[in-house]
């Protein structure tokens, strides 16, 4: 008997539609590369001014080491102390007191509406002498800024999980508040929290006019001071933290997206946090 050629099985009904969405209009294209060039374009500009040979200057300069070291120590401790303060009153606000999150978020904005020069101002008329002696008083006034960045990125991540619901189990289970927000809430809000992060550390390397009235020496201060004399080594040292706080930020990102997929959780962004079912806990 012959044999009978069996007929390959039909694709899916579904298959057009799903090439049709894997297609990429052109115009978005075009509008990518647009933005590609307005971006590009001034950053190469700046490299073909400053030349090669001024990024061997940069870190023989008077005090790069020293104004460098300043703003990562700022960066760190602003972004402890933001997570410490932001993290429990985000979450006790969606647990206890839902009805005051319209009222958070108007508060949580005002450091950007109100304009730094403002808030500085304030706060030097304030503060005690000793903390004025003490680049610690620009770390506490650099949280008042990054409030509003860092709420909204736990705000998302909070909005991303049934709390009330995991917070409920864990206390039937016979856990407290303080074992409930450590061992269950902190480890779904990894990815949330280093979204934060990212904002953070981003808002302290490139904050000046704080820096400035407050007459402290920090990297983008030290940048200004330089582009008056040796304009060259300041759009070097422009462009090098750039890219420094660019791979830094890329770092962070990359093992918060990894650490999230071998959990489960969502990709870490700037502003959102996918939504998961799925929860991780000890």
């Amino acid at each position: 008997m012959a044999a009978v050629a069996q007929a390959p099985p039909a694709p899916p009904a579904s298959a057009p539609a799903r090439a049709r969405r894997g297609r990429v209009p052109a115009w978005r294209w075009a509008i990518l590369l647009v933005a590609g060039i307005y971006f590009l374009l001034p950053l190469y500009a700046a490299l073909r001014f400053a030349g090669i040979k001024a990024y061997g200057s940069v870190f023989s300069r008077t005090g790069f080491t020293d104004a460098l070291w300043l703003s990562v120590r700022l960066a760190i401790i602003t972004t402890l102390i933001t997570l410490a303060l932001m993290v429990p009153t985000t979450v006790y606000v969606h647990l206890r007191l839902p009805r005051l999150r319209r009222l958070m978020e108007g508060i949580t904005i005002l450091p950007i509406v109100i304009p730094p020069v403002v808030l500085i101002v304030g706060v030097l008329q304030v503060a005690p002498g000793s903390l004025k002696a003490t680049p610690w008083l620009l770390a506490l006034e650099y949280v008042i800024l990054a409030m509003p960045f860092a709420y909204r990125a736990i705000d998302t991540g909070l909005r991303a999980l049934d709390v009330k619901t995991l917070t409920e189990a864990a206390e039937s289970l016979g856990a407290g508040w303080g074992a409930t927000l450590w061992r269950v809430i902190l480890p779904n809000l990894r990815t949330a929290m280093l979204s934060a992060t990212v904002l953070i550390i981003a808002l302290v390397l490139g904050e000046f006019t704080m820096a400035s009235l407050d007459l402290y020496e920090t990297f983008p201060v030290w940048i200004v001071q330089f582009d008056q004399t040796d304009a060259a080594t300041s759009v070097a040292a422009s462009l090098g933290a750039l890219f420094v706080t660019w791979i830094v930020l890329m770092l962070i990102t990359w093992a918060g997206t990894r650490q999230a997929r071998r959990t489960g959780g969502g990709e870490v962004t700037l502003f959102t946090v996918a939504r998961t079912d799925t929860t991780t806990g000890s």
